[in-house]
């Protein structure tokens, strides 16, 4: 039964070659880049300076405080945003949760936190550039 099995095995010892090697001929080249070139001081200013200044208009939302139909537990519900789609509503309530310590989902293009988070939330999304408006009790 051993001669069997030892048959059977490949040789991994690296004694014959496997065939063609792909990257053989990039030997043949000589030096090549090793990567991306570097931006210069002035593109990275650029870069940095319109990431740090967030869109300060991107309209207003509304944050109302919810108990109906969730057997008396509160949710923050979070609306009203406009040209925004669903993956960055997804990134807004990820970082409301992790800035509330709470769950939270997006159903319907509404962001709902759980709890009563409204203060928290609408210093949040200040900061994104909305305006956020308290509606409702």
């Amino acid at each position: 039964m051993a001669g069997r099995e030892e048959n059977r095995r490949l040789d991994t010892s690296g004694g014959s070659s496997l065939g063609h090697n792909p990257f053989g001929a990039l030997g043949e080249l000589g030096d090549l880049p090793s990567g991306p070139a570097t931006p210069s001081a002035a593109e990275k200013a650029v870069k940095t300076s319109v990431r740090q200044q967030p869109n300060l208009n991107r309209g207003r939302v509304e944050i109302r405080r919810l108990t109906g139909g969730r057997g008396g537990k509160t949710v923050t519900a979070i609306s009203g945003f406009v040209g925004i789609g669903l993956p960055e509503k997804e990134r807004l309530a990820k970082q409301m949760q992790k800035a509330c310590g709470c769950g939270g989902t997006v159903k319907d293009g509404v962001i709902e936190i759980q709890g009563d988070k409204r203060e928290q939330v609408a210093t949040l999304l200040s900061a994104a550039g909305f305006k956020p408006v308290m509606a409702g009790g």
